[in-house]
């Protein structure tokens, strides 16, 4: 099985709707986001996927949520614009792109922080 990934980010700000904290205030993060494809096979010059492509759809995904307020940006102006949140709709978005592809979309992982991620898989 071959795994790749590819990595973009994009800057937000969001308010964690509930959260009795410091970060249901309006705050900004620079979001990284890791997109995890797998095939089992190659084509004829020896690639699963052009990681160009796949860099190239992620960016497309990201550019609706880049310099915005998520919270005021759909989905995210209906459900918390949580990190989990974040992974699970750049998932769904993701795995419609690459519905007719090689490669299988297999996972999803955002950081807000240096220190803090989360991955969203359909397990």
């Amino acid at each position: 099985m071959y795994k790749l990934s590819v990595e973009q980010h994009f800057d937000a700000a969001h308010a964690l709707r509930g959260y009795k904290g410091k970060c249901e205030n309006l705050h900004g993060h620079r979001f990284r986001v890791m997109v995890k494809a797998r095939s089992s096979q190659l084509d004829d010059i020896g690639l699963a996927f052009d990681f160009s492509e796949l860099k190239r759809m992620l960016k497309g995904v990201l550019s609706r949520f880049d310099h915005t307020n998520l919270n005021e940006t759909p989905p995210f102006d209906k459900i918390n614009p949580s990190s989990e949140n974040i992974a699970r709709t750049v998932y769904d978005a993701m795995k419609a792109e690459l519905e007719d592809s090689p490669v299988k979309l297999s996972g999803v992982k955002v950081w807000e922080s240096p220190e803090s991620a989360v991955e969203y898989r359909e397990d």
